[in-house]
């Protein structure tokens, strides 16, 4: 068949124009569930096997000058429309390219908003992570000083806190944090200079809890309710003079009648070498009728001791000795296993095949002779003073007598002191109570620097 010269395709106006026609051709001949066009003059189709033969649609010409199509014109044509011409795939494409794009499934750009999640994830991470430090000082700083809560509070336990004459907010709140009552010193304190006006603590005896609210303990203290009439507390290591003075605190006995009742030795049965009462005040708490007189309070906490030896297995005839040698360990040590390690080094320096001069080159033993029951650091001139008959730096051997009153862990580690070769040991922390142990003086000095530097951070201690 001969070729036709190629026409115009018609424009998206034109075809909605026909597209329209054929509507209307339908509605007015009742054709439904018709497709196509019914042009005018077209000849019905032949039948064929009984079925009808449908033509596509002739697309008639239109003028250039055509008007413009509506935006709700739909254009449709194939490749038969067109006379099977190769070229009208590619003229369907040019008559479809104005139609907005029908939706496809981009899977390059699902990875990439995937990739960008992921990104964007790790970002986020990454600043939270690097962030983290800040803002937890910064809520903890919005937050306050660490506090027990109130559910913690509900779990504690009972427990008697003495608060000494003189004793200030800043004593007053280390004790509390040393007996578990408050979280943290800070929470305490802070409180405390919040208040108006000046709290007035009482000196005595309190009877208070484990995990309390800070507010709550500083209540507590403020109330006479809590504190106990005629109880006396001695902590392990406290020297005879600290002890008089708390025996005053907590009862109505005057010191002055203490101290003279304390001056006569001899009544109390102590051993012929004792010339106070150094070393046999048992340390406990103590609760005495209102009309206990010094003597009696004083003969209760020495027959205590005497329990307590007893029961440690100490011959009467040892009490001396065991008691100046664990009230020398009960100032120099710190953590619970440390004592029987110091009880060694003092045994190993008194062996003259390990330590020939025999100096124990104890602070705390010159601090003593000083009067500084508080101290266990000395200076140079208090260590080179043999005038001060406590001085282990001067005196070679067990030191003269006790120089605190020890408890029961500090007698067991004078009977039983661990094995070992130890020749020194310093306390590091005073706070934590950690100590190192040498046997070199090499070891020893690069402990002693430790030392000395925790002590520059912690002038209080000096």
């Amino acid at each position: 068949m001969p070729s036709t010269p190629e026409e115009p395709l018609p424009s998206r106006r034109q075809l909605r124009a026909q597209q329209a026609a054929a509507e209307q051709s339908a509605a007015e001949h009742g054709a439904t569930e018709r497709t196509g066009f019914e042009q005018s003059g077209a000849e019905p189709a032949a039948a064929s096997g009984g079925t009808a033969s449908v033509q596509p649609p002739l697309l008639p010409r239109e003028t250039a000058e055509s008007a413009e199509p509506g935006d709700d014109a739909v254009a449709f044509l194939t490749a038969s429309d067109v006379g099977g011409s190769g070229r009208g795939r590619t003229n369907r494409r040019s008559l479809l390219a104005d139609e907005p794009p029908r939706e496809k499934r981009s899977y390059k750009g699902a990875w990439g908003c995937l990739i960008v999640f992921v990104v964007l994830a790790a970002l986020v991470a990454g600043v939270a992570l690097f962030l983290q430090g800040p803002i937890s000082q910064i809520i903890a700083a919005t937050q306050g000083p660490a506090d027990f809560t109130a559910e913690e509070a509900a779990t504690g336990e009972d427990v008697i806190v003495m608060i000494h004459d003189g004793n200030g907010g800043s004593e007053i709140a280390a004790t509390l944090v040393e007996e578990g009552v408050v979280k943290s010193f800070d929470a305490f304190y802070s409180i405390l200079l919040q208040t108006a006006p000046e709290p007035v603590f009482q000196p005595g005896a309190y009877q208070l809890k484990t995990k309390m609210v800070a507010s709550t303990a500083l209540d507590a203290l403020l109330d006479e309710d809590t504190r106990l009439n005629q109880t006396v507390i001695v902590p392990e290591g406290t020297a005879a003079v600290d002890v008089l003075a708390s025996i005053s605190e907590g009862t109505d006995i005057p010191l002055a009648d203490l101290q003279a009742a304390a001056a006569n030795v001899a009544q109390f049965g102590l051993p012929a070498e004792a010339t106070t009462l150094e070393g046999f005040l048992f340390p406990a708490t103590y609760t005495f009728s209102p009309e206990a007189t010094a003597a009696v309070a004083l003969q209760t906490m020495v027959n205590r001791q005497y329990e307590a030896l007893d029961a440690a297995g100490v011959a009467v005839a040892d009490r001396w000795s065991t008691i100046v040698f664990a009230s020398l360990i009960q100032r120099e040590a710190g953590l619970r296993d440390d004592y029987y390690k110091v009880s060694r080094v003092f045994q190993n320096r008194l062996d003259p095949a390990q330590w020939d001069s025999g100096l124990l080159q104890s602070d705390a033993t010159v601090a003593y002779g000083t009067g500084k029951t508080h101290l266990v650091t000395t200076t140079d001139a208090e260590r080179a003073d043999a005038g001060n008959l406590y001085n282990t730096y001067a005196h070679p051997g067990m030191v003269v007598g006790p120089i605190s009153n020890p408890g029961d862990l500090a007698i067991d580690a004078a009977l039983h002191p661990v094995d070992g070769s130890w020749l020194f040991f310093v306390t590091i922390n005073l706070d934590s109570g950690e100590t190192a142990f040498s046997t070199t003086v090499k070891e020893h000095d690069a402990a002693v620097i430790v030392w000395q530097n925790w002590m520059r951070e912690h002038p209080e201690y000096g």
